[in-house]
């Protein structure tokens, strides 16, 4: 006869006398009810709501169960908490805090749970460009307007219009596994990759758009730059703006094209026998200190360069003479700036080397909201997805910008604030007249939780 199954927890052996018994009979309990607060900053950004307005719905309104709003809810605010993958939701849909942020505890329809599963999530996720239409995709998404939300986001951000702004431009790869529409081998890389291109103004994302691999760095970039200045000088018209990037940007088109829009700009510039041969003097000073202290040096010099063939005019180039043990390092950086207000070493340990910190921002997108799980097989659906995780960054940082400020958490990584703010457990209680999100006592960071929550509370 089979072993009939009484449903009693496991046993896990006893602490002082007592039996240890775990199962999964807790009833309304949540992993994720810190996730309140990032309800509180997408009401101060009306995120959700104008990523969705992003969106065309073509359904029937008397249809419909989980609306755009919904959709877009879920899958940013589950990115955030850290479920990259659509197939999580058959699970979160049944989450009681994810449907407090969703507004809506209950389904209309007999049989629905409140939230939506992996089936429709991935129809929004293939949401066609409304340009294109569809008699069978009734949802369809308009890629302007998500270019443009980034935008309003960032100047939304500032109480007044600065007196400067330091735009960083990156090219990064994205690993593909699959035979992804636009895949192609990249040889620096070493695999087959998508190249997105970001544009952040410190820590807040501007632009990220998903490239083809078989094109340059700066491929694109005018566009994206002509598109980005002209709504910030619409808000801001006296704004001095500053382009930052390595050396895949130091084009002359590019450059030109500052130039021509009164943009200044500092590049890297890819080293070569000309470049190094103007440093010559500059390097064996810096052997010989090197040679003498045993620890590595430094020179500069400002001089101006050409190219033979690709520069339409001579621009200013520095270039830096750096000896370390053993190895000579010399770089180099072209740009618009005067030497009056950046002489060449300040020009470059000062405002050119801290655009490196614009590779952590890369990082938090890709490692930590899985901007790089694009595994859909059109570049449409998986630039939706980059878009959404990109969102989702947007959130986090509103989170860390306002609620955070002068905390230990200030400063905390995407992945940081998962877990140390939003990954928090709770019992969840709903009666008729409240919804009674009990958390754990033993949190640790419960102040910082709760001064999140009360500077991001509407007045």
């Amino acid at each position: 006869m089979p072993t009939q199954c009484t449903g009693r927890g496991q046993g896990a052996g006893r602490i002082e006398g007592r039996r240890v018994v775990a199962d999964f009979n807790g009833g309304q309990i949540s992993s994720d009810a810190g996730a309140l607060l990032l309800r509180e900053a997408d009401r101060t950004l009306r995120l959700t709501e104008r990523v969705a307005n992003c969106f065309q719905d073509g359904r029937d309104p008397e249809l419909i169960e989980h609306t755009v709003r919904t959709l877009v809810m879920q899958r940013i605010v589950a990115i955030a908490l850290g479920y990259e993958d659509l197939n999580d939701h058959d699970q979160l849909r049944h989450d009681p805090v994810l449907a407090t942020l969703a507004g809506k505890l209950s389904a209309r329809r007999k049989g629905c749970e409140p939230l939506a599963g992996k089936s429709t999530l991935n129809r929004l996720e293939h949401a066609p460009d409304t340009r294109e239409g569809s008699r069978y995709h009734k949802i369809a998404h308009d890629p302007a307007a998500f270019e443009s939300l980034f935008v309003k986001c960032f100047i939304e951000a500032h109480d007044r219009a600065p007196d400067q702004i330091i735009l960083d431009l990156d090219a990064t790869d994205d690993p593909l596994h699959g035979q992804q529409e636009g895949r192609f081998f990249h040889g620096y890389y070493g695999g087959y990759c998508y190249l997105p291109l970001y544009i952040f103004c410190g820590r807040h994302l501007i632009a990220a758009k998903l490239r083809r691999a078989n094109t340059d760095a700066s491929a694109g970039s005018i566009e994206e730059l002509e598109r980005i200045v002209t709504q910030i000088r619409r808000h801001w018209p006296e704004v001095r703006i500053v382009l930052r990037a390595d050396s895949g940007f130091a084009r002359d088109a590019l450059m030109s094209w500052c130039e021509a829009q009164h943009i200044d700009f500092v590049f890297g510039l890819a080293k070569n026998n000309r470049l190094k041969t103007e440093i010559d003097a500059q390097m064996s000073q810096a052997q010989a200190e090197c040679t003498h202290t045993g620890k590595p040096a430094r020179r500069f010099r400002d001089f101006t360069y050409r190219t033979l063939n690709s520069w339409s005019r001579t621009r200013r180039v520095v270039g830096k003479a750096e000896q370390l043990p053993g190895k000579a390092n010399p770089r180099f950086i072209v740009t618009s700036l005067d030497t009056q207000r950046w002489p060449a070493r300040a020009l470059y340990e000062q405002l050119y080397c801290a655009r490196g910190e614009m590779e952590n921002r890369i990082k938090e997108c890709q490692l930590h909201l899985f901007a790089d799980r694009t595994s859909t097989a059109t570049m449409r659906a998986n630039q939706l997805r980059l878009w959404f995780a990109s969102f989702a960054y947007v959130m986090l940082e509103a989170l860390r910008r306002i609620g955070l400020a002068g905390t230990e958490l200030a400063d905390a990584t995407c992945q940081s604030l998962r877990l140390k703010l939003l990954k928090v457990g709770a019992l969840v209680k709903i009666s008729v007249r409240r919804i009674h999100i009990r958390m754990t006592s033993s949190h640790p960071f419960q102040a910082a939780w709760r001064l999140a929550q009360a500077r991001l509370a509407p007045g």
